[in-house]
């Protein structure tokens, strides 16, 4: 087991600007131990053989090619709407006097 020691989570604390009190130092120090022997007990198993990776599925963007289809006139865009002049919606104003 990696030994985290509580100067070491304070330095730590102390780089990321982050206030402790001494118990939870205490129980950080645990913590940040298990998750270090975490890190080492991976860090033995991937060989060269095994790439390294930040996401376990590759990812990919799923495109599909533009093409026209039918689209709404004016008068069904405006079908459902509240409130509109003929060819807008109309909407309430959101900026006062200070536009």
């Amino acid at each position: 087991m990696s030994e985290m020691t509580p100067d070491a989570v304070r330095h730590l604390a102390g780089l990321a600007r982050i206030a402790l009190r001494d118990e939870e130092i205490l129980r950080l120090a645990g913590e940040l131990g298990a998750i270090v022997d975490a890190v080492e007990a991976v860090q033995s198993v991937a060989g060269d053989d095994v790439p390294p990776t930040s996401h376990p599925i590759p990812l990919g963007n799923v495109l599909r090619d533009d093409t026209v289809g039918n689209t709404l006139t004016t008068e069904e865009a405006l079908a459902g709407a509240p409130d509109h002049d003929g060819s807008r919606f109309r909407v309430t104003a959101i900026l006062g006097d200070e536009q």
